[in-house]
């Protein structure tokens, strides 16, 4: 890795969940969720800066305000144009590589992102883009919860001058998704196929899940990935609690979005 390249891990986060308003500040155990991702992600070792990046709406203030009290770094910008919004964070924050993160994944985990991170500098001369998940045709193996997605600045800004699709502005890396031919993509992937497990937080159930799953630690917070597994070989019936919930789809488009570039 070269030192003098600063790597900024961004975490978007909103109050407006379409699914579960304000779930970002909903607390799990004696934490709140967004706390807990910006704290695990803060342990990955190749990660220089820890940025949250939400809204410039009234609601969105409850997220800056937690953030000013933790000493949390915090980036106002769009509300739907999320992509806009990290390449002004990645150039506030003056990043070389930018490691996206969402809010609604309380167990990020910072092997994982580490991982992800090596395997870009790795291919640095061949990839402009690394992943531990893709969508379709592609296959993902890890569970769904870990999503790290790491891409460097100057793509970033490729991406953001051609995207202008709505779902390519308000789910940051589907252009790069969708033109394979432009980009040198590396995909990361676990030694066995856990993509049935989600630990991202859309609903109820999912909230309801990660509660339980934390209760299992008894206050700690720095448990692995591969320990839930463990957790989920002895209590195989946590697999049930959010078994039916759907996952978004990188083409699907808040309705409440007005951008259109």
């Amino acid at each position: 890795m070269d030192s003098k390249k600063m790597v900024v891990a961004i975490i978007q986060a909103r109050m407006s969940s379409s699914r579960l308003p304000g779930k970002v500040l909903e607390e799990i155990g004696e934490r709140e969720m967004l706390g807990w991702v910006v704290e695990r992600v803060s342990r990955a070792e190749k990660v220089d800066k820890v940025v949250v990046a939400t809204t410039k709406k009234e609601e969105d203030e409850a997220i800056v305000e937690f953030c000013a009290q933790q000493g949390y770094p915090c980036h106002r910008g769009s509300e739907f144009d999320v992509l806009d919004r990290f390449y002004q964070a990645a150039k506030e924050w003056k990043a070389d590589m930018v490691v996206r993160i969402t809010a609604d994944c309380p167990f990020i985990d910072p092997e994982v992102i580490d991982k992800t991170l090596a395997a870009f500098f790795k291919a640095k001369s061949e990839a402009n883009f690394a992943a531990n998940r893709l969508p379709p045709p592609w296959k993902r193996t890890y569970p769904v919860g870990l999503d790290t997605e790491v891409v460097g600045f100057k793509t970033l800004e490729d991406v953001w001058l051609k995207a202008d699709e709505s779902h390519q502005r308000e789910h940051v890396m589907p252009y790069i998704y969708e033109h394979p031919d432009q980009f040198k993509i590396v995909l990361i992937n676990s030694e066995k196929d856990y993509s049935d497990l989600r630990w991202t937080v859309d609903t109820k159930d999912d909230l309801r899940l990660v509660r339980e799953i934390a209760g299992n630690f008894e206050g700690r917070e720095d448990f692995s990935w591969k320990e839930i597994i463990e957790l989920y070989q002895r209590k195989p019936a946590l697999k049930e609690i959010n078994a039916d919930v759907q996952q978004k789809k990188a083409h699907d488009v808040d309705k409440r979005m007005g951008y259109m570039r």
